[in-house]
């Protein structure tokens, strides 16, 4: 599969927000081959991770007073877009709800954050630089679809294209694997593995770490879940 997920109306940026930094950044570096350093040129000095010198993510560390005491471990996934403030409106007048207005985010761009109708948590972005991920070809631990598992895939679907006037890309919306009251619908990152076994023997060796079996709308997948409290999906190459 080719991916090319930096252009605008993609998913293409994820922050991992953790309470251990080195934790987080020993597990997916271990189990996924990414790379993880403190970027010196960013204002904020933030921990970032690559893959073959491209941006995947930032990580941000939950001790940090501007997220309130005893909020989970969680990824925030950042939808690219070139007028936030407009498809913040358009996705409150189509079910949303406003969690944090459009602000200007220093010098990385316009952010807002909504939960959507089916209760996923998804942020809206317009970059000032850089668009995001932009792997020209697959490989593994690369990322290559968005997947959001929720009661109703085809209402949430709706909800996105409407959003945006047209279809997301690189997206899978798939029936929740249990009852809604278990499972809270989130967005969820797939990424390429050349050997699925390897890695979910990684991440056994990992300790805390837990692995589990799911089949997507396109190929099955396997969903890793980091000491820390965070989720990935990783399916094969294609």
């Amino acid at each position: 599969m080719t991916t090319h997920l930096g252009t605008l109306n993609t998913f293409s940026w994820m922050d991992l927000k953790t309470h251990d930094i080195p934790g987080t950044a020993a597990f997916f570096s271990a189990v996924l081959g990414w790379d993880f350093a403190v970027d010196e040129q960013d204002w904020r000095s933030a921990t970032t991770a690559t893959l073959d010198g491209q941006r995947i993510a930032t990580v941000s560390d939950l001790a940090n007073p501007i997220y309130p005491p005893g909020t989970p471990a969680h990824i925030a996934y950042y939808l690219a877009v070139q007028d936030v403030d407009r498809r913040a409106e358009a996705a409150m007048a189509h079910g949303a709800r406003l969690i944090l207005a459009p602000f200007d985010a220093g010098d990385q761009g316009r952010v807002a954050t909504l939960i959507d109708p089916a209760g996923a948590a998804f942020s809206l972005w317009r970059p000032a630089e850089r668009s995001g991920w932009n792997f020209a070809q697959a490989i593994a631990s690369a990322p290559q679809r968005m997947v959001l598992a929720c009661p109703d895939p085809g209402q949430a679907e709706r909800f996105y294209r409407r959003m945006l006037d047209a279809p997301l890309p690189c997206a899978d919306f798939v029936p929740a694997p249990g009852p809604a009251a278990v499972s809270t619908p989130q967005w969820e990152l797939a990424v390429g593995a050349a050997d699925l076994d390897q890695v979910a023997d990684g991440v056994r060796a990992a300790g805390q770490a837990s692995i589990t079996r799911l089949e997507g709308a396109h190929k099955p997948y396997l969903r890793l879940r980091s000491p820390q409290g965070l989720t990935l999906l990783v399916g094969p190459v294609a």
